[in-house]
């Protein structure tokens, strides 16, 4: 951190609120902005969302709203969280303008770049649980058949479900991030990384277990990609932190 920095934060010691509520208005203005120029599209929005399952149901069965308001408000409430979920560079970006004046020089060639993959692994991890676990699922769930039981999602309970899974692959899919980051501040080396492999490796399948359907290519579709991101993060990190202990 600059002289500068310090002598201004130690005239005016308000100035990180005054800053963080104007990253905090850029942030709110730009999902806003987002959300506006989407609402019009809100229900085809959730028909693309609901597809995965839709072609999966039986033909004489279809999603229903147990809520009156359901049909208005399931779709708007989706369409904010698409906003937010577009606008997560720009809400890095702005975190990134925060803290930026903190660190240093070689602080900010790291956080940049980790902050860009921040947001296109978790595009990643989101694209890769609607088209790739999405229909195996809903596949292995709509099959189960039990007798009396007629299969009817309720709306708002299938946006949840989705949801959840969205946010568990994003962060599934931040490991190398998180591997990288954890390298660098020295929690941990690539050496006791590569140490822990086989315990990684069972790792990974029993999470796989956990988010998806009880069969082993179900399993499989998580665990495999969950281990390859590790490695991928072992040997990004690996290099950063040669790098860095050579300079």
């Amino acid at each position: 951190m600059s002289n500068t920095n310090l002598h201004n934060e130690s005239i005016n010691p308000f100035a990180h609120l005054a800053e963080l509520r104007h990253r905090l208005f850029h942030i709110l203005l730009s999902i806003l902005l987002v959300f506006l120029g989407l609402l019009y599209f809100a229900n085809d929005i959730y028909e693309f969302l609901s597809a995965p399952l839709i072609s999966q149901l039986p033909e004489s069965t279809s999603m229903i709203a147990t809520e009156v308001t359901s049909p208005l408000l399931t779709p708007i409430k989706l369409t904010l969280i698409t906003a937010v979920f577009l606008c997560i560079p720009v809400i890095l970006y702005q975190v990134w303008l925060f803290i930026a004046p903190g660190l240093y020089q070689k602080e900010r060639k790291l956080i940049m770049p980790l902050l860009v993959a921040t947001s296109f692994m978790f595009y990643i991890g989101v694209a890769f649980a609607y088209f790739m676990i999405f229909p195996v699922i809903f596949k292995f769930l709509t099959n189960i058949s039990i007798d009396g039981v007629e299969i009817a999602t309720e709306i708002s309970s299938y946006l949840d479900f989705v949801m959840t899974l969205f946010i568990a692959f994003g962060v599934i899919f931040e490991i190398p991030v998180f591997i990288i980051l954890m390298c660098w501040v020295g929690i941990i080396t690539p050496q006791q990384l590569q140490k822990k492999r086989p315990y990684i490796f069972v790792l990974t399948f029993i999470i796989g277990m956990l988010l998806t359907p009880p069969d082993i290519i179900s399993q499989s579709l998580l665990a495999i990609p969950m281990y390859l991101l590790f490695e991928m993060g072992v040997f990004i990190a690996r290099v950063i932190y040669n790098n860095k202990h050579c300079n």
